[in-house]
C-alpha cells in the first residue's frame, strides 16, 4: 500500500492556457531570470585553469569549486524543504532575494582577493553560500512554471531548464575569449563580476515582473513531515530514483567534459580558446534537448523520453574517453552528449509535480533537487580521483551506472497505475 498523497491539481480548470498572452510572457520572463541567475553556479568553475595557475590549485581543489556550490545548494534545499519555503513564501519575492544574495556572495570573491584576504578557504566558503542562495532560485522557478502549465508542463519546465542550462554555460563562453591574462587566458575577476551583475538583473526582473498563474494552489499549512511522505510514496520515490541516476552523470559531465576537451585539443595542438568554446557549446546544446524532450514527453510520455535520453547519454559515457586523441570526433560526440545529458532533467521534475499534492509541489521539487545534488558530490569527487588511476580514456565509464539505474526506475514507474497522472495519461 502506498501512503496517500492527495492531489489538488484536479480542482484547477481543465482547459489548456494559450501560450499567446500572459502564460507565454511569464514563462519567457521566468526563463530569462533563471538564465541570468544560474550563471553564478559555474562562474568560478569556468575560471578554474586561471585560479589553478594563480593559487597553485590541484585537481581536487578545482573540483571543490563546483562541489562547494553543490554542498551549499543541498544545505539550502534541505532547509527549504523542511520549512516548506517554496510553498509558503511568494515565489517572485523568494527568487529576487535569493538571486541578490547569490550575486553578493559571488562578487565577494574578487573583492576579497583584491584586498588580499581571498584564497582557497574564502572562495570555498563563498561558493557554499552561493549554493545556499541558489536553492531559492531553481526549485521555486519550476514550481512557478507549474502554475501556468498543465497538460504541457513538460514543455514549460523544459523551457525553464533549457534557460538554466544556457545560464550555466555562460561563464564558459566568457572564458573562451583570448586576452591578456593568466597564461593567455582572460583574467578571472571580470568573469565573476559579469555573473554577479547578471544575477542582480535577474533579481530585479523577478521582483517586478513575475507572478503565479491560475493553476496555483492555496498556500499550505506548515508540514515538515511532507518531505518524508514524498520519499515513502512509491511512484514519487521511483521518479526520484530516476532523477538520482540522471544527476550521478550530469554535473560530473558538465564539470569535467570541458577539461577533457582542453586535454584533447592540447594533444592535437589545437587552439585552447577553441576548446573552451567547445566546452560552452556542449553545455549550451542541452537547452535544445530540454525543449525537444519537453515537446515529446507531453505527447508520448515521460517514461519513454527519459529512458531514451538516459540510454543515449549513458552510451556517451562509454565512448567519450577513447576519443581523447581525436578532438574532432570527440567534439561531435560531446555535443550529442550535451543534448541528451540534460534533456530528461525537466521531465523528472514535471513527473514529480504531477504526482505530488499540488499544495506542496515546491517542497517536493526542492527535496528532489536536494537529494540529487547531494549525490553529485560523490561523482564530482570521483572523477579526479579516478583520473589519476585510469586516465582520460576510461574515467567517464564510472558515470554509466547512473543512467542505467535511471532507466530501470522509470520503466518500473511506467507499470504503476499512478503513472497515468503524468503527461495527460501518456505515462
Amino acid at each position: 500500500m502506498h501512503p496517500p498523497i492527495v492531489s489538488f491539481n484536479r480542482t484547477a480548470p481543465d482547459e489548456q492556457l494559450p501560450w499567446r498572452g500572459d502564460k507565454g510572457r511569464q514563462v519567457a520572463l521566468l526563463s530569462l531570470v533563471e538564465a541570468l541567475a544560474m550563471g553564478l553556479w559555474f562562474s568560478a568553475s569556468a575560471v578554474a585553469p586561471q585560479l589553478a595557475l594563480e593559487w597553485g590549485m590541484g585537481g581536487a581543489e578545482q573540483a571543490w569549486l563546483t562541489m562547494s556550490v553543490q554542498l551549499g545548494f543541498v544545505a539550502g534545499a534541505a532547509a527549504s524543504a523542511l520549512l516548506n519555503l517554496a510553498d509558503r513564501v511568494a515565489t517572485p519575492r523568494l527568487l529576487a532575494l535569493s538571486a541578490t544574495a547569490g550575486a553578493v556572495f559571488n562578487l565577494a570573491i574578487p573583492v576579497l582577493d583584491r584586498v588580499g584576504i581571498g584564497g582557497e578557504p574564502a572562495v570555498f566558503g563563498l561558493r557554499f553560500a552561493t549554493g545556499v542562495a541558489l536553492a531559492g532560485v531553481y526549485p521555486p522557478g519550476m514550481k512557478l512554471v507549474a502554475t501556468w502549465c498543465r497538460h504541457d508542463r513538460g514543455l514549460g519546465i523544459g523551457i525553464l531548464v533549457g534557460a538554466l542550462t544556457l545560464g550555466s554555460a555562460g561563464p564558459h563562453l566568457f572564458n573562451a575569449f583570448p586576452s591578456v591574462g593568466t597564461a593567455g587566458m582572460p583574467p578571472w575577476p571580470p568573469i565573476l563580476l559579469a555573473a554577479s551583475a547578471l544575477a542582480l538583473a535577474a533579481a530585479v526582473l523577478a521582483a517586478t515582473t513575475l507572478r503565479p498563474g491560475p493553476l496555483a494552489a492555496a498556500g499550505p499549512p506548515f508540514d515538515p513531515r511532507f518531505a518524508g511522505r514524498v520519499l515513502a510514496h512509491r511512484p514519487m520515490r521511483l521518479v526520484n530514483l530516476g532523477y538520482l541516476g540522471h544527476m550521478w552523470e550530469l554535473y560530473a559531465m558538465w564539470t569535467w567534459v570541458p577539461a577533457l576537451l582542453l586535454e584533447a585539443y592540447r594533444r592535437a595542438d589545437w587552439s585552447a580558446a577553441g576548446a573552451r568554446a567547445a566546452g560552452f557549446s556542449v553545455i549550451a546544446a542541452g537547452a535544445v534537448g530540454c525543449v525537444l524532450a519537453g515537446v515529446w514527453a507531453d505527447r508520448i510520455g515521460r517514461v519513454r523520453v527519459t529512458s531514451a535520453s538516459l540510454a543515449v547519454s549513458g552510451s556517451c559515457c562509454l565512448l567519450a574517453g577513447p576519443l581523447v586523441d581525436a578532438p574532432g570526433w570527440l567534439t561531435a560526440l560531446c555535443l550529442v552528449w550535451g543534448v541528451a545529458v540534460v534533456a530528461d532533467s525537466a521531465q523528472f521534475s514535471a513527473a514529480l509535480s504531477e504526482l505530488a499534492d499540488a499544495r506542496y509541489v515546491g517542497t517536493a521539487l526542492t527535496l528532489q533537487t536536494c537529494v540529487g545534488f547531494l549525490l553529485t558530490l560523490v561523482s564530482l569527487r570521483l572523477i579526479p580521483a579516478l583520473l589519476e588511476q585510469v586516465g582520460w580514456g576510461a574515467v567517464f565509464v564510472a558515470l554509466a551506472p547512473g543512467p542505467l539505474i535511471g532507466i530501470v526506475s522509470m520503466l518500473r514507474l511506467g507499470r504503476l497505475p499512478e503513472a497515468t497522472q503524468m503527461a495527460g495519461g501518456n505515462r
